[in-house]
Parts: C-alpha cells; sequence; structure tokens
C-alpha cells in the first residue's frame, strides 16, 4: 500500500488538448477516485479569437486570446473533475513552420532542460503513477506536442522516477472511419490531395501495436461537455458538429501505447493503472 493517492498526470500542449485525447480517462479515474492532474504549456495564444479571427488578422490579440482559454480551460477541468491544473504558461507557438515558432518566449524555442526542470518539480511534486503525452512526432507534427513529448521524457530522466507511461495514439482503422464521419458532417470538407493523404496515413498506429485500449463510453457525455467549454474554438473543433451520440460512438475509446512499465502487466491492456491496483 502507498501513502498517497493513485495519481495520472497529463501533459498538454494547449486549453483543448486535454479533452481531445484524453477527456475520457481523465474523467473515468477521477470518477474512480484516482487523483488526476492536468499540465498545459502553453496558453493558446495561437487559437483563434472573437468571431474566429486567426493569427495574423487585424483584431486578433494573442494576450486577450489566452486570458480567455484560460478561463475556458478551467470550465473543461470543471467537467472532467480535474483535481489539479498546472500552468507552465509558455507562449503558444502556433502550427510549424509559422513565424510564432521562435517568438521570444514560445514553448517550441524554450530549452528542452529549462522546460524538463519546471516539469521535473511537478512530478517531485505530485509522484504520478501515470504519466500520459504525445509520442516523438505530437501525433501529428505540431512543434508544441513535439516540445511536450521531449520535456516530458527529459523530466522523467531527470527525476529518476519510473511511473507508468504513456503516448497517445489512435488506431488506423479508426482514423478511416474519421474520414468517413467527417465526409458525413462537413459540407466543405475537400478530399487530401496525395501528399495530404499520405501524410494522413501516417497517423496514429496499426492496431495491432497499440498497447492500451480503455473504454471511456461512459463519459463521453464529459469528454464532449469538455470540448464544448472550448467554445472560442468552436470552429475548429469538428466533433462538436456530431452531437453527443454519435460523439460518443466515434470516441468512446482511448487508445495509446505503453512506452515505461515496471509493473509486467500484459498488454494489449484496457487500463492504464493494470498493475498498480
Amino acid at each position: 500500500m502507498v501513502d498517497r493517492p493513485l495519481t495520472l498526470m497529463a501533459v498538454h500542449a494547449h486549453p483543448d488538448d486535454e479533452a481531445t485525447g484524453t477527456g475520457g480517462v481523465l474523467a473515468r479515474y477521477a470518477a474512480e477516485g484516482i487523483r488526476t492532474v492536468l499540465v498545459t504549456c502553453t496558453d493558446g495564444g495561437c487559437g483563434d479569437g472573437p468571431g474566429g479571427v486567426k493569427p495574423g488578422e487585424p483584431g486578433h490579440d494573442p494576450s486577450a486570446v489566452a486570458a480567455m482559454r484560460r478561463q475556458e480551460l478551467e470550465s473543461s477541468c470543471e467537467v472532467l473533475k480535474i483535481g489539479h491544473l498546472e500552468l507552465l504558461e509558455y507562449a503558444d507557438s502556433g502550427m510549424m513552420g509559422w513565424a510564432a515558432n521562435d517568438a521570444p518566449g514560445s514553448f517550441w524555442r524554450t530549452p528542452v532542460p529549462e522546460g524538463a526542470a519546471r516539469l521535473a518539480e511537478l512530478l517531485r511534486q505530485y509522484r504520478p503513477d501515470v504519466v500520459v503525452t504525445y509520442d516523438e512526432n505530437g501525433f501529428y507534427g505540431h512543434p508544441d506536442h513535439i516540445q511536450a513529448n521531449r520535456i516530458t521524457m527529459a523530466a522523467l530522466e531527470l527525476t529518476g522516477m519510473a511511473p507508468k507511461v504513456y503516448w497517445t495514439t489512435a488506431p488506423r482503422s479508426q482514423m478511416q472511419r474519421f474520414g468517413e464521419v467527417m465526409r458525413e458532417f462537413g459540407s466543405d470538407w475537400e478530399e487530401p490531395d496525395e501528399a495530404e493523404a499520405a501524410a494522413i496515413a501516417e497517423i496514429g498506429l496499426p492496431d495491432e501495436e497499440i498497447s492500451t485500449w480503455v473504454d471511456t463510453t461512459e463519459f463521453g457525455g464529459q469528454k464532449f461537455d469538455a470540448l464544448a467549454a472550448h467554445a472560442s474554438q468552436g470552429e475548429n473543433i469538428f466533433f462538436l458538429k456530431m452531437g453527443k451520440e454519435r460523439f460518443t460512438e466515434l470516441m468512446g475509446v482511448e487508445t495509446f501505447v505503453r512506452v515505461h512499465d515496471t509493473t509486467g502487466a500484459a498488454v494489449p491492456e484496457n487500463d492504464l493503472f493494470a498493475g498498480l491496483r
């Protein structure tokens, strides 16, 4: 027995990321009495402004966008019953190739040892049993997602801690289904060109390479509501068009690759805490 609660820590790049890939597990494990900790690395200032105004367009104020997104993040955490929210508050780096990548204070420009040292303090404070973040490519190549992976893995090495570590992923079979649903719900959906199609085909993993499949169907409504809490980014959150029932049908299982484990729990597994309880 341990003298502290079992703890899940999710390290994400932006406000709203917590809901998309891990909203189900955060809600499920909170309901099971596990302490949940969310670390959000950036301020989300490269998101949409009021009325959908984009970064670089007249009327887009990154600081105002960041303030608005922080409020939305706090609302999402309430929906998911996240116990602890920690903000690193680096500047949002935008998409790969944007000028914001190299702006002073951007997360992408931050030296990995600096970010890792800050995250290591939180690891020592919370001593998580399970840590979740993105894979080395940030799932789809987003610079802040890549940086979140880098500082997480460096922080774990810095502390010498050995929790179960997972990277978020998606089964390739589900990615094919996404395309079908996008065509169903997105009237302006255009078929990707050959290069885009090749890039999309590389997202996620073949089903047989996924170690962990967690059923979060019971918490699909919470996950949907957490995404909806990020109302300022609604134009970018395709899933909200589906409605809760279809959303839960499509997003009711969250998948991960286990990259570190000392429990010896057999894979494939259906519980991030397999071997710990």
